[in-house]
């Protein structure tokens, strides 16, 4: 039963405890995601406005988890076969349709198998995602399967009892998401909480997609139980980012839209997501620095020297909102 009082990341603060490193530099930030270990827990959202082929390769050649986007289907078996020739991980996408299942076939059948294969529909707690998530297991059985997107218990666990090897979980909290306001539905406003409900739910990693505002909500969401983080609007708006730069009143932005707006969709139909503008960050090797170097100061502030230390700190809720549950 999902609690009606609930929270987001602004609502909470964690509480830091005596310091135990000489230096920050000393905190370890690394996590182990499937059969691999990465520098960061942190994984760029699997969009079209995100990611694409030359940043995926630096980010498996440089330590990061990635997942590639599914718009553009007709490519994903040769950047399989790139990524591998190359000695790096391959990581894509999904989704649940006839063709889709023919394409695990193709796969299986040519022997290019994936390290990972995220499903990635807007709905994940349903039955399409059942019969591929046993389709890939089947198909794929030495593939890391991530299903989603979910948001609430029972979902992480009846795909985990399915044979996901980690959830998604989040639905409509992204910044160029609209879910809640075209359905109602999601975990948009109550993110933080629906990874905190699902965490103590699942037996497997969960990744908690969308919400991330601020390099301390990556923080906050392992403190509530995720084993890696979906960040969008952070992770668009560099060099490396798809698309182009433009300049408005002397200031430099990049496009960005979400997967299930009509600039993704080619059409008005079923439209979830929204276009919009985020700055010009520069190198996303930067960004990607700097929030190591948070997630250490994160660690430092926790007491601990290694990331999960994050998990075991005290937290109080500094808006309206209201906590079940746990004592703080």
């Amino acid at each position: 039963m999902i609690p009606t009082e609930v929270f987001d990341y602004e609502d909470i603060q964690l509480v830091p405890n005596k310091c135990i490193i000489e230096s920050r530099s000393e905190a370890d930030t690394t996590v182990e995601f499937g059969p691999r270990t990465f520098k960061i827990p942190v994984v760029p959202a699997n969009m079209e406005t995100v990611l694409n082929e030359s940043l995926a390769v630096w980010l498996a050649e440089n330590g990061y988890f990635y997942i590639m986007h599914r718009f553009k289907p007709e490519k994903r078996h040769d950047f399989i076969k790139k990524m591998h020739e190359k000695n790096l991980f391959a990581s894509i996408s999904v989704g649940v349709k006839e063709n889709e299942h023919d394409f695990i076939d193709e796969l299986s059948n040519s022997k290019d198998v994936p390290e990972y294969v995220t499903i990635d529909i807007a709905h994940g707690h349903s039955d399409s995602v059942i019969r591929m998530i046993k389709h890939l297991k089947k198909s794929l059985p030495d593939s890391f399967v991530i299903a989603g997107n979910v948001g609430t218990p029972e979902a992480v666990r009846e795909l985990e009892n399915e044979g996901a090897d980690a959830t998604k979980v989040g639905i409509g909290p992204g910044k160029a998401c609209i879910t809640k306001l075209k359905t109602g539905f999601g975990t948009g406003g109550w993110q933080l909480a629906a990874v905190r409900l699902c965490s103590k739910a699942a037996q497997k990693p969960i990744i908690a997609d969308g919400g991330i505002r601020y390099n301390g909500d990556i923080a906050k969401s392992i403190r509530f139980g995720a084993a890696m983080v979906m960040v969008g609007s952070l992770l668009a708006g560099h060099d490396e980012s798809p698309g182009d730069k433009i300049m408005i009143d002397g200031k430099t932005y990049k496009q960005y839209w979400g997967s299930a707006s009509e600039k993704q969709k080619g059409a008005y139909r079923n439209v979830e997501g929204k276009q919009m503008l985020v700055p010009y960050r520069g190198a996303i090797a930067d960004t990607l620095q700097e929030i190591r170097q948070d997630l250490q100061s994160s660690i430092s502030y926790a007491g601990g020297r290694k990331l999960n230390d994050i998990r075991y700190v005290d937290y109080v809720v500094v808006k309206n909102s209201v906590m079940n549950g746990d004592n703080y």
